[in-house]
């Protein structure tokens, strides 16, 4: 499989990390980074529409910023990197849609926690990202901003609800990106965008001035072109914040101090009869591969049984019901035609299902995540399919896996992201192949609660001796 060269500003090229150090030796200047984006997302965005809102002040921000570092106020490695948001995170005074056209004119009257401390770290804001509406879907088919569509393909879809931010990054429209994460919305697009994207542990990072989707498992996290760029973004914005109360009074781990640790020693768990079952035939061959790559650096694969992981989309999709239906429901009721035909669906089945079926969906998301806990008493992570099959074209509501079967894909697309999003436990997602139509597959490393480095010690380890991550769409 051969892939072109894209005509495309080396600047662009760079991944974060690169960009970042080349700031600090002033060979670039921020000034330099933001104007090769904003060409960038002027020339492709009219295709893609990955931007809701697009920040031409930006450039004024890069200015200030140089200004900074030629002064000798350098606030870190992320200082004069250009980045985008998801628009359900809230920034002071411009324009937060959450994807919808309820929100099409609400300014946020603060930062979300995200978007300050990405703010105080130097970052500098591009825009908005398109998103599935209101984060509730799988596609980022938006009826209001335009379908996003994938850079690799622009007749495929390019995965959600974080849609806007997957194709962004890969489509080198910005360095890095924050999407949200409930059922998968984080870990979808960056499989499907070939990049990288962390789902934290739920309670490593604020979700304060975020829109949320369904309370008990929404986290955001960042998305970027390398798992070293993933934790360079994730050190900046993780930790307890006193304004949400469900952030976690934990430590958070130096995750670049243990980056180039490499995986030899570590224990990688599989667990074959669902890991490996119901998947197009390129997934399978791409994550076998992976762990073949795993066991070559000296990794040992375990293979295990979690009695109950079966369960584990009804459960989901159960709780991804009942929460958002609750926090729209006055909205449901007062505007239901100022939503999207298939959020006001779901929205309107989630006041169907009966406190009898949440409970029971809560008592197993604690079942399901025991059975884990029991498991990492023999292993470090385990590592699994992002989801099983490659990008569907754009407005398909259906995917054939096997055996010329059609099935619902928002359930399909559940198969594999529901474990980490029901147990709460953190999970990044790294490219690890592609199919025939050149279209991007990922792997899962989910791992223990708050060990977000280990996940990152191994996909760093995964990249140094692969190159998917480095392949750029030819848009």
């Amino acid at each position: 499989m051969s892939f072109a060269e894209p005509r495309i500003d080396p600047l662009l090229n760079l991944s974060l990390a690169e960009a970042s150090r080349l700031l600090r030796s002033r060979e670039v200047s921020p000034v330099d980074l933001t104007a090769a984006a904003l060409k960038r997302i002027s020339e492709v965005d009219p295709t893609l529409h990955a931007f809701i809102s697009v920040y031409e002040e930006a450039q004024d921000v890069a200015k200030a910023s140089e200004l900074m570092l030629s002064a000798g106020h350098d606030l870190g490695p992320l200082h004069g990197i250009p980045i985008a948001l998801k628009d359900n995170v809230s920034l002071k005074g411009l324009r937060t849609t959450a994807g919808s056209r309820i929100l099409s004119d609400w300014k946020p009257e603060a930062d979300a926690t995200v978007a300050r401390r990405l703010r105080g770290a130097g970052c500098i804001m591009l825009g908005k990202l398109n998103m599935h509406e209101f984060a509730w879907g799988g596609t980022s088919d938006n009826p209001h901003y335009g379908a996003v569509r994938n850079p690799w393909n622009v007749e495929r879809f390019p995965g959600g609800s974080s849609g806007g931010s997957g194709a962004a990054v890969a489509a080198r429209m910005c360095w890095g990106a924050i999407g949200t994460d409930t059922g998968g919305s984080i870990r979808l697009p960056s499989a499907i965008n070939g990049i990288v994207g962390i789902r934290p542990t739920y309670g490593r990072v604020s979700n304060h001035g975020i829109i949320p989707l369904a309370w008990s498992m929404d986290t955001a996290g960042p998305m970027a072109r390398t798992v070293e760029d993933c934790a360079l973004m994730f050190s900046a914005i993780a930790g307890h914040d006193p304004q949400d109360a469900t952030t976690a009074n934990v430590p958070v781990q130096d995750c670049l101090a243990t980056l180039q640790q490499g995986a030899k020693g570590l224990r990688i768990g599989v667990v074959p009869d669902y890991f490996f079952h119901h998947l197009q035939a390129p997934v399978h061959d791409a994550v076998s591969a992976a762990l073949e790559t795993f066991k070559d650096l000296g990794a040992q694969i375990v293979n295990l049984s979690i009695d109950n992981i079966h369960g584990n989309i009804s459960a989901q999709l159960t709780v991804e019901s009942c929460e958002p239906s609750t926090y729209h429901q006055r909205w449901l009721r007062e505007r239901p035609g100022d939503y999207g035909e298939d959020v006001r669906t779901l929205l309107e089945v989630g006041e169907l299902l009966l406190a009898t079926h949440y409970l029971q969906a809560q008592r197993y998301r604690t079942l399901l995540r025991q059975e884990f806990m029991d498991a990492f008493r023999q292993v470090d992570l385990f590592v699994c399919p992002t989801l099983p099959f490659t990008a569907t074209r754009l407005g398909e509501m259906k995917v054939v896996i096997e055996d010329g079967i059609e099935e619902d894909m928002l359930s399909a697309i559940m198969q594999f992201t529901g474990v980490p999003s029901l147990t709460g436990l953190p999970s990044l997602a790294v490219p690890c192949g592609f199919d025939a139509d050149k279209l991007p597959i990922g792997m899962q490393l989910i791992g223990r609660p708050f060990d977000e480095a280990t996940l990152f010690q191994a996909g760093a380890a995964f990249q140094m001796v692969t190159d998917f991550h480095t392949r750029c769409p030819t848009l």
